[in-house]
């Protein structure tokens, strides 16, 4: 039994998470205790206490702190990688590669702990000094999901950690096991004080509903779908807390007339499917021209036809499994609507059968869609992705704002006039040219507009304006 992290001990829960291998689903990859609140509520209570000694830690024992963490990720990342393939479905490569991006979060950050700065401004009054300083906010609560289970946590984790807020962690329940064994090194590696971090594995309808109520967590960042994320922004504003929120994206890609046809297929496919298409980056929506569409589409799928969809854990995969059962329903029943709805199924779309027992999915391209139709507004989170035809630029950046979410985007061009303007309009948080909508680096801001995000950046120099707070003192010299 993995146990939760509570003030410094591993407690058992109250109820116990089976981990199913979503590749095998005789594979269980072993039983993770569940809490309740009232085990969520000592986690809140065992971080307040521990928080304002964390703080006066100096920024050299933090950073330390986290530098080693990283270097224990990164020589663990083959044992991990593996881990996170078994449980959420990735590929063994993409397993491997975000918790490389896991580790390399956590040396960042123990860089990042070194850098906090402040201001000495000068007073409109004679002999008054003014300063201008961050400190943390206090308890952070983190509330994480299943298609990241490992580099999501780290990087809202280690900005917690390396600015002095201590930690209530609260993962997806679908996949604990990532989250306990990175837990497990967080512990082991940091040589933390009781109380400055702790795991709380069990649903959101109890540890996630402490986090988002309770008045000693002064803060919650959040990554997860746009209805349970409005539900803990509501909770946090309604007493004042801050609060960070990453939800749902409903992406575009434009593929111009003069777009290099090779490179926009490998874009598309890799930001529409790689990853099984669960990413909220994801290019859901391709955006294609006219005189371009009917290579694009017949191309796209000669590269769909090309991809292995196999265990996770199998050589030469390039897809794995739709994580559960639930989320394999529904990509099926967003296909099905988009073909009742006039869309074309030209590829994939099939359950498939493999030598184990898993949630296998064949890439699917629904092509003659408008923006109108639900495949096209709302979130699938598959291996699923649309195909709109537009007759010109003008038409492509209408239809790619036209959403009610604004996290990613991107277009296809060999135009450097196209892809200035596009960057300059696009209505979305990060823009890509020519390179895959999903995908992003650890040092640069994530995040997006509208319905998308709420809140300050995460990830970089940026994560700071969440993890600490401005304060202003004035002095009579």
């Amino acid at each position: 039994m993995n146990k939760n992290y509570i003030g410094g001990e591993w407690v058992t829960g109250v109820d116990v998470n089976v981990n199913i291998n979503p590749s095998d689903t005789n594979d269980v990859i072993g039983e993770y205790a569940r809490a309740d609140a009232t085990q969520a509520q000592a986690a809140v209570e065992a971080a307040f206490d521990a928080q304002a000694a964390w703080a006066k830690f100096t920024a050299e024992q933090r950073s330390d702190a986290l530098d080693r963490i990283g270097s224990e990720v990164l020589a663990r990342r083959e044992e991990l990688g593996r881990l996170l393939a078994r449980e959420e479905g990735k590929t063994l490569a993409e397993g491997v590669g975000e918790v490389v991006r896991a580790g390399r979060v956590f040396k960042f950050f123990a860089g990042e702990a070194l850098r906090m700065s402040g201001e000495r401004l000068p007073s409109i009054r004679p002999g008054v000094e003014v300063d201008v300083r961050r400190e943390p906010e206090g308890v952070i609560g983190i509330i994480t999901p299943w298609n990241f289970p490992i580099a999501i946590p780290a990087w809202k984790i280690a900005p917690a950690l390396a600015f002095g807020n201590t930690v209530v962690f609260k993962p997806a329940d679908l996949v604990p096991g990532s989250a306990w064994a990175l837990a497990e090194i967080i512990v082991r590696a940091g040589a933390l004080p009781a109380g400055v971090f702790n795991l709380v594995m069990g649903p959101g309808s109890k540890v996630g509903d402490v986090l988002a109520h309770s008045r000693k967590v002064r803060a919650v960042t959040f990554t997860g779908s746009t209805f349970t994320g409005r539900q803990v922004g509501l909770a946090c504003m309604e007493r004042g807390a801050k609060v960070q929120l990453e939800m749902g994206g409903k992406n575009p890609l434009v593929i111009l007339d003069d777009a290099d046809l090779q490179q926009a297929v490998e874009v598309a496919v890799s930001g529409s499917y790689f990853s099984t298409g669960q990413r909220c980056t994801a290019s859901s929506r391709l955006i294609v021209q006219d005189g371009i569409h009917d290579r694009f589409v017949e191309a796209v799928k000669q590269r769909l036809a090309g991809l292995r969809v196999d265990h996770a854990l199998a050589d030469g995969c390039d897809m794995g499994p739709v994580v559960s059962q639930a989320q394999l329903k529904q990509d099926c029943e967003y296909i099905d609507i988009a073909r009742r709805e006039g869309g074309n199924l030209v590829f994939g779309g099939e359950r498939l059968e493999r030598a184990t027992p898993g949630f296998y999915l064949s890439p699917a391209l629904i092509t003659e869609t408008t923006n109108d139709m639900r495949i096209n507004r709302e979130e699938v989170f598959g291996p699923v992705a649309s195909v709109i035809r537009v007759k010109d630029y003008e038409q492509a950046v209408a239809l790619a704002n036209d959403t009610d979410f604004g996290l990613s985007s991107g277009i296809c061009t060999t135009s450097l006039k196209y892809a200035a303007d596009f960057k300059q309009r696009s209505g979305a948080g990060m823009v890509m040219v020519n390179v895959a909508t999903a995908g992003v680096d650890y040092h640069a801001p994530f995040g997006g507009r509208k319905a998308s995000s709420y809140g300050t950046r995460e990830q970089g120099s940026y994560a700071r304006e969440f993890y600490t707070g401005v304060k202003t003192a004035y002095t009579l010299a």
